[in-house]
């Protein structure tokens, strides 16, 4: 059973970074894609950042473009989600997904493989 596990939400302020942390346990992170989604309350799930762990080419959506990045390390089956700049509206819960099949990086219903997630909240 693959298990993907968070870490690294926290309470900060407005301009603010985090750095969240995806382990995965029976699952190679050098294998198909990991990404991070996040959800708010009364809102569906929203693609935020994607890798293909194989080469490392990575998908960000426009509303974090230039503020958050990808990373991985292969060693530890874990990836990072670097959030700089961080904003109010950047506020939701941030869950891990994985898939050794994806066409469509940041669409949620590509993924089969979802941690439990890590709350981020930023105050303005």
């Amino acid at each position: 059973q693959v298990q993907l596990v968070e870490s690294g939400g926290d309470s900060v302020q407005a301009g603010g970074s985090l750095r969240l942390s995806c382990t995965a346990s029976r699952y190679t992170s050098n294998n198909g894609y990991m990404g991070w989604f996040r959800q708010s309350p009364g809102k569906g799930r929203e693609g935020v950042a994607a890798m293909n762990t194989a080469n490392g080419d990575s998908y960000y959506a426009d509303s974090v473009k230039g503020r958050f990045t990808l990373s991985q390390d292969t060693g530890k089956n874990t990836l990072y989600l670097q959030m700089n700049s961080l904003k109010p509206e950047d506020t939701a819960m941030y869950y891990c997904a994985a898939d050794p099949i994806v066409l469509i990086p940041l669409r949620a219903a590509q993924y089969g493989y979802w941690g439990q997630g890590t709350q981020v909240t930023v105050s303005s």
